[in-house]
């Protein structure tokens, strides 16, 4: 058979949709399995090999788990708010939504010539209004259980998309989306509390399946950390007492090295006591400059320590009892911890930097370093500390440290997490209309239930305002509205939610895409829920992992949904490299269209290079010549149908293929893609070498195949008078007693060198094995003129000649 793609690929496309092959049925008796990839932003460029080879894990797993007998869920859908679509918009003067729907229509047409296996009767967008109503009415769950706040703080904002980023998405102090340098301003910003599921987002862990390297990202961005918390008074000139300055500290067993403090610029004691600072014009202009710096700028390790010294307050350690100097410094931030440090420059470095430069006092706490040269940052005995002296063991000398501050009134345990509550607002058009209102007399309370969707009004104007207001504030029947509890007159909050709220709970909606009553229904969550196997990038696991998991762990304590975790497997796909071995980037002229691939090998090609071309987890560079290598090898598959012409199977291929069905079976489970399709090229190089195979073993072949390169096995089933589609056969099974060699090619040692090699029955003894050693001349010349003293043999494995 002639492998013509061009004629086969669209025919079994159109098949599988007639057929509705790949229809989830909900309540099936069957087993069931969800699988589920990160579902795209469907940009105007279309999709790019890194979504083929994202999407294409849990495509051959969905196919395989069909054809084992599952009723499998495997959706598709599209992250279609946000800011690339709102830019193109403005700089084309069209409609964002024409935008993306005509993007999404590409999308789709792009992933079926591919041959996804998607239900595409469960098809979602966010963007779209029957699905941002149940967003909405999410938030309004949240808002209601006081999870939902509002506060004016630095934030993160890009001047070039004139919007508000949150942590996540300005990391490295550069725009998530255009790359630009963020700077900080002061804004009025609605917060989750994603912070008071820091413990249960930690603990969840435990119970799913996620590597570890997705597991530590998780537990190093949320950042727990067990201390302490100790009050510094604060004091004037005089020495008079003013307030108390709260510090947080993990080593609360150095503070008899504390020699100095730190206050964040912003820090509200400043302008409390301002009229007793003597150098205030001096913080003041510190102040203003830290503020043109970004959060990425003020807190990274290697830069020039700036800071002022505050004249006119001092503050007194609360275990010495001495006056200690008080600095301002942009490292210290007022979003993390209090906003204020204790300094112990002998044993941190950027404290001991801190004190070289302004000429602090070092005072050595621990023994084991030379600190005339550079801090300390080792275990080792405590000195110059008084009552903890002596002690050698941190854990010791914190709780008795612990113990003291507690007696005493002036400090306690405590926790601290590095992570920030989400900053959920965004002053653009194109996202989900926050359904919040402002009453000057009940103050700020939600949409209606019963009034959802609040649905972004068709506007002409979607420049964002240049004061960092967004385009809905300009429209007055949008802004104007009445109170839902008083019925006064009222405005509406006219801020949108970010991109990453559609992404949040969009894995249950495919349980039930279609329902106007409710978010999903609750039997068909039970079904369906958890998702089995999610597939997406490192490059979500601190933001959309994250942010889905808060939202699911906050509706099971709720009882919206039956499952603690969302997702029970989460995996991850390395990324695909351009030829040049560099990241794939258009300015760099080195990226692969799909679709040109698709055109000229086909879409078979296509799929199982992607997966043959590397570990899945590793990043690999693209090849022309292995992308033609795998054709050449789907070419000898379709030239198999040739071949098969043998009645009854050749006894000396059967252990050969069961013990391929049993490693393409293993290796998909395992994602070793890569070993699994080298396998189905060692078989048919057996098949070839044999010169003729039974059709059976031919359909054996062409269904561990059929994940990877479902068009062409398809059209091979056909042609050897297969019944019904080949992606609704049965899954091969291998008999475990086939796998094993009937005969075995063994190594023999003499003194623990190789010699030669002898073939024996799987099942040989020892004396089988003896004899045929002898037997062989190459070996037996080195038994003349020796004595045999010792026999080590195992089986299947060792034979060893101890001989003197």
């Amino acid at each position: 058979m002639k492998y013509n793609f061009k004629k086969i690929e669209p025919k079994w496309q159109t098949k599988w949709n007639e057929a509705q092959a790949f229809k989830a049925v909900d309540f099936d008796k069957r087993p069931k399995w969800y699988g589920l990839v990160e579902f795209p932003y469907p940009s105007g460029a279309g999709m790019h090999v890194g979504h083929i080879k994202a999407y294409s894990s849990v495509e051959v797993l969905a196919r395989k788990r069909r054809m084992q007998g599952y009723n499998v869920l495997f959706p598709m859908g599209f992250d279609s708010f946000g800011l690339p679509a709102e830019n193109y918009a403005i700089k084309t003067n069209t409609h964002p939504h024409l935008i993306t729907e005509k993007n999404i229509e590409h999308f789709k047409d792009q992933m079926r010539q591919v041959g996804f296996s998607f239900d595409w009767s469960r098809e979602i967008a966010t963007s779209h209004a029957d699905y941002y109503k149940w967003t909405q009415w999410i938030f309004l769950q949240l808002f209601d259980k006081g999870l939902v706040f509002r506060a004016k703080t630095l934030v993160n904002y890009c001047p070039h998309c004139k919007v508000v980023l949150s942590n996540e998405d300005s990391q490295g102090g550069k725009c998530d989306i255009c790359h630009s340098d963020v700077v900080q301003l002061p804004k009025d910003v609605w917060y989750l509390r994603i912070t008071q599921y820091a413990d249960k987002l930690l603990n969840g862990l435990d119970d799913v399946d996620y590597p570890e390297s997705i597991k530590q990202q998780q537990v190093s961005w949320i950042g727990r950390s067990t201390g302490a918390f100790v009050n510094f008074e604060l004091t004037d000139g005089n020495a008079e007492a003013l307030d108390k300055l709260e510090i947080y500290t993990t080593r609360c067993d150095t503070l008899y090295g504390v020699t100095f403090m730190v206050v964040a610029p912003e820090h509200p004691a400043l302008d409390k006591y301002k009229d007793k600072i003597e150098n205030w014009d001096e913080v003041l202009k510190y102040r203003e400059d830290a503020a043109k710096k970004t959060e990425f700028q003020r807190t990274q390790l290697v830069k020039d320590k700036t800071g002022v010294k505050i004249e006119g307050l001092k503050a007194t350690n609360p275990i010495t009892g001495k006056q200690i100097p008080i600095f301002i410094a942009d490292y210290v931030m007022m979003g993390y911890g209090t906003g204020a440090i204790m300094a112990v420059p002998a044993h941190d470095q950027r404290d001991y930097d801190f004190a070289k430069t302004f000429g602090v006092d070092i005072v050595e706490v621990i023994k084991g370093g030379d600190i005339s040269k550079e801090a300390y940052t080792g275990d080792g005995e405590m000195v110059n500390s008084d009552i903890l002296n002596g002690l050698t063991n941190k854990k010791d000398s914190i709780a008795k440290m612990l113990t003291v501050l507690e007696e005493r009134g002036i400090g306690h345990k405590g926790v601290q997490y590095k992570m920030k509550d989400w900053a959920f607002n965004r002053q653009r058009y194109w996202g989900e209309p926050i359904p919040l209102i402002h009453c000057p007399e009940c103050g700020t309370v939600g949409v209606p239930v019963e009034e959802l969707p609040l649905t972004l009004p068709d506007v002409e104007n979607f420049e964002p305002g240049t004061d960092g207001q967004s385009p809905l504030a300009k429209i007055d029947s949008f802004v104007n509205c009445t109170c839902p509890k008083c019925g006064g007159a009222a405005k509406r909050e006219t801020d949108t939610m970010p991109q990453w709220a559609g992404s949040s709970w969009y894995f249950l909606r495919f349980c039930d895409a279609n329902n106007d009553a409710a978010f999903a229904d609750q039997d068909k969550l039970k079904y369906w829920m958890p998702v089995d196997h999610y597939n997406g990038g490192m490059e979500h696991v601190t933001r959309h992992l994250l942010y889905s998991r808060f939202w699911h762990q906050f509706l099971y304590d709720n009882k919206f949904v039956p499952t603690p975790e969302p997702y029970a497997k989460r995996t991850y796909q390395g990324l695909i490299l351009g030829p040049d071995g560099e990241k794939m980037s258009k300015s760099k002229g080195n990226v692969i269209d799909p679709l040109n691939i698709v055109d000229l090998y086909g879409a078979d090609t296509l799929r199982a290079y992607v997966l043959f071309m590397s570990d899945y987890t590793a990043a690999a560079p693209w090849s022309d010549e292995g992308v033609r290598g795998v054709k050449r090898f789907l070419d000898r598959v379709a030239g198999l149908t040739d071949i098969a012409t043998l009645e009854k199977e050749d006894p000396s291929l059967e252990s050969k293929l069961h013990k391929t069905i049993k490693k393409v079976t293993d290796d998909i489970e395992r994602m070793k893609f890569n070993t699994a399709i080298a396998a189905l090229m060692t078989l048919i190089n057996d098949f070839t070498k044999a010169g003729a195979i039974t059709k059976d073993d031919l359909v054996v072949f062409i269904k561990l195949l059929h994940p990877f390169a479902p068009h062409l096995t398809e059209e091979i089933y056909e042609e050897i008078g297969g019944e019904g589609l080949l992606t609704l056969s049965e899954w091969p099974e291998y008999d475990e007693e086939k796998t094993k060699d009937a005969v075995i090619n063994m190594g023999v040692q003499v003194n623990g060198k190789v010699r030669g090699n002898v073939d024996l029955p799987a099942e040989a003894t020892q004396d089988d094995a003896v004899e045929a050693a002898k037997a062989n001349p190459a070996i037996n010349k080195f038994f003349e003129g020796k004595n045999i003293v010792k026999v080590i043999f195992v089986k299947g494995k060792i034979l060893n000649f101890v001989v003197k």
